[in-house]
């Protein structure tokens, strides 16, 4: 197959934000990231939507709630560790 490279002049700042929320997201590479996304684009399979994210408000009720959880968890209490994927499924349906 042939290969073409693509050069993208940018700060070196971008670039290494834009590879951790790469890695973050579940790529391999920025460059896997890159083709997925040009890949979408050459398809026209891709959507944008720019809009500002909504910061998440928890309730008093559940914030108490997740900080006893996190708690639990810092303490190795009330966790569950599977043997095997049986177990897990156990567990889960218990």
């Amino acid at each position: 197959m042939n290969r073409t490279v693509l050069q993208i002049p940018m700060a070196p700042s971008l670039r290494k934000q834009a590879e951790a929320a790469s890695l973050d997201l579940g790529f391999s590479s920025l460059q896997e990231t890159v083709r997925v996304i040009l890949t979408k684009l050459a398809h026209r399979e891709l959507t944008l939507a720019v809009y500002e994210e909504k910061p998440v408000t928890l309730s008093k009720k559940a914030a108490a709630r997740y900080d006893r959880m996190y708690q639990d968890f810092k303490k190795n209490r009330n966790v569950f560790q599977a043997k095997d994927v049986d177990d897990l499924l156990k567990q889960l349906r218990s």
